[in-house]
């Protein structure tokens, strides 16, 4: 999260006048995160999360708000957006930017998880697939393989020819992924995307809540569960794959929905799939990075690592 738009103690009282949330008493700017302001907003009722897109559409977002408010009445522990009390919109205006209030999520994030962190992130996951099916709303994952195609082009001049030689040939074998029968059958339906360590909160080994859905599309489930073991189930220094942790997190995650044949044949591809995503996406803000207070650009090499491990080192499934 950072501050891309700044907001005002008085911005923020005026915006409680239209809502149910009690007096104002603070707001503070959270620092971390690329895409969208965030603060947390403080009132007599209770601790809030107000955040201001500066990316989305007014028009994309109603499918991420509206998700959340989906998970969160199926009993899936994620922000619950709040209305305007006359108006009863999710979606807000702040500073002419759109805009939401969530609750904020108790216990904090654990940084340096345990096997068993891993299985209660698996599991809910599973969990969240499963009660997003019913979802009615439909927007594709904006940042999946066309976006891949679209911003290549654009971080090659950046990087030096042996990593542009990586990038061009697994972006080509992900098309050739895209364009098999067996990606054709994957299980498809809402997913978080972006589900990383700091997406996640737990009280001890108690998982309280995932957030920030704003990277949110209708993609495989198993691009969402390869995203998670690319960043709960390594080394954070080298990428190497966690064989522990991976294993929590995929036989939880399958206590609750199995794999189908054509994922598990596809689950190497997809891991890498999810490796590249971040990898691209990361090259593109650190080279092309937008002006914001408080915003520090994610190491691109992190995921160059992610990604040249899960070649070297394919995993095998149980």
């Amino acid at each position: 999260m950072a501050v891309f738009t700044e907001v005002s103690d008085k911005d923020a009282r005026e915006l409680l006048r239209r809502m149910s949330l009690g007096s104002f008493k603070e707001l503070r700017g959270i620092q971390g995160g690329i895409e969208n302001t965030n603060y947390f907003l403080t009132t007599e009722q209770g601790e809030w999360v107000l955040t201001l897109f500066e990316r989305l559409t007014a028009e994309q977002l109603p499918f991420y708000l509206y998700l959340m408010k989906h998970l969160a009445q199926a009993g899936i522990p994620v922000p619950d957006p709040q209305a305007e009390t006359r108006s009863g919109d999710i979606l807000l205006s702040v500073c002419g930017k759109p805009a939401s209030i969530v609750n904020r999520l108790p216990g904090k994030s654990e940084l340096a998880p345990q096997p068993a962190h891993c299985a209660a992130v698996g599991e809910m996951l599973a969990r969240m697939h499963l009660a997003g099916r019913d979802y009615d709303r439909q927007q594709p994952n904006l940042r999946s393989l066309p976006w891949w195609n679209e911003t290549v082009p654009t971080v090659i001049p950046h990087i030096d020819a042996p990593t542009a030689d990586l990038l061009r040939s697994e972006l080509a074998f992900q098309n050739h992924v895209a364009a098999s029968p067996a990606y054709a059958a994957l299980p498809r339906g809402p997913v978080h995307a972006d589900l990383f360590r700091d997406n996640v909160m737990f009280d001890g080994e108690r998982l309280t809540g995932f957030f920030d859905f704003y990277f949110a599309g209708v993609d495989s489930w198993l691009f969402d569960l390869a995203v998670c073991l690319n960043d709960w189930c390594i080394e954070h220094a080298t990428g190497a794959h966690d064989a522990t942790k991976a294993k929590a997190m995929i036989d939880a995650y399958q206590s609750v929905r199995p794999l189908t044949a054509a994922e598990r044949e596809l689950f190497n591809p997809m891991l890498r799939a999810g490796a590249l995503r971040f990898w691209i996406s990361r090259l593109w803000d650190f080279h092309l990075p937008r002006e914001a207070s408080m915003l520090v650009p994610h190491d691109p090499t992190h995921f160059e690592r992610v990604l040249r491990q899960r070649l070297a080192h394919p995993v095998a499934l149980d």
